[in-house]
């Protein structure tokens, strides 16, 4: 695959795949040749609006007849294990939208699926690519700071997600499935795997099925204290939503991404803040940006693994420990914030 043009077939046109799309469009070397969904008015939409022809109503159908080299799955969580095993079934790689999978159990047979098939296999986990926190991840591993002890993640809005995506409003399991699930990837990536957690959560809206506020204790297994805080219920003065929050004290200084995409650096030499300001893309809008730009840096990601044969940092594999997470946070929450160990 070093040379080729990479082929790519997108399933889900929905509201995020958009972002996807414009995405694939501004890479090089790939081409998203077909799409799929079962809505044919968005369907049609999409394909007139990326000038791509080859529109499939059913994902069998579109694999039979379409040499791919990688479908980009953007659905909803529960027609994920058909689609992957499928696409895993026909010899072709695979990119999964978060969440990954309706089950950890069921997670855990889809990587083998794509294992089993030889298939390379990515979550599209895309926060932990935003511009910022890739800057924070940087700084952290040139140990500006010296060796981190405390960590907090924090995403805290008001903002209406439910306008958009209404079916939020009524997944019984709402913000650590569909926000926390983010910001646990974060802490992992920034803090390592976890040996242990407790949760507390809490709905403050009345009008929805599932949490809203969820506070998630963890201790890492290099014996870091990590803090990771989501809220769609918090009114601030200044939302600064989309944006995500991070505090990091070391034995030698203090990292803090601070809001409007400030980096300070504080050690032994002084302070020092770095503008993290992510670029906006020509098809990007304020205050999108940032998650916007996170996905073209995956998706180059997931083109650059493709071609060098390396395992995606986000691959199935690696995701399932962020799953994990999600599934011990809910039963902590359950059990009145018990503590709950992690397996390896």
């Amino acid at each position: 695959m070093a040379d080729k043009i990479l082929r790519g077939a997108l399933i889900g046109c929905g509201f995020f795949a958009q972002n996807h799309l414009h995405a694939w469009r501004d890479l090089e070397g790939v081409e998203i040749v077909a799409l799929c969904d079962a809505d044919a008015e968005r369907l049609d939409l999409s394909g007139k609006a990326f000038g791509i022809s080859h529109l499939y109503s059913d994902a069998a159908t579109m694999l039979a007849y379409e040499r791919l080299d990688f479908v980009d799955i953007a659905t909803t969580v529960n027609s994920h294990r058909v689609l992957v095993e499928m696409a895993a079934q026909a010899g072709v790689g695979v990119i999964c939208q978060k969440p990954f999978a309706a089950s950890l159990a069921e997670a855990h047979a889809m990587a083998a699926c794509c294992a089993r098939a030889g298939v390379p296999l990515m979550v599209h986990e895309n926060f932990r690519w935003q511009t910022p926190i890739l800057a924070l991840r940087s700084a952290l591993e040139e140990r500006v700071i010296g060796q981190a002890f405390w960590g907090r993640v924090s995403f805290r809005s008001a903002y209406d997600v439910y306008s958009g995506q209404p079916y939020l409003a009524t997944d019984e399991r709402f913000i650590i499935q569909d926000l926390g699930i983010h910001i646990l990837d974060i802490a992992r990536c920034l803090f390592g795997d976890v040996a242990q957690l407790s949760a507390t959560t809490r709905r403050v809206n009345p009008k929805i099925a599932g949490e809203d506020v969820a506070t998630i204790l963890s201790t890492h297994r290099n014996g870091i204290t990590s803090v990771v805080d989501c809220s769609y219920a918090t009114q601030l003065a200044q939302d600064p939503f989309p944006q995500t929050l991070v505090e990091i004290d070391g034995a030698e200084g203090t990292l803090r991404l601070l809001p409007g995409y400030r980096l300070q650096i504080h050690n032994q030499s002084g302070t020092t803040t770095i503008d993290c300001q992510p670029p906006l893309l020509p098809w990007a809008e304020y205050p999108w940006h940032n998650i916007q730009g996170s996905v073209f840096n995956i998706q180059q990601h997931w083109v650059e693994c493709l071609r060098q044969g390396h395992e995606p940092a986000t691959s199935g594999r690696d995701n399932l420990q962020t799953l994990a997470l999600v599934e011990a946070a809910y039963q902590s929450a359950s059990r009145q914030q018990a503590t709950i160990a992690i397996a390896p």
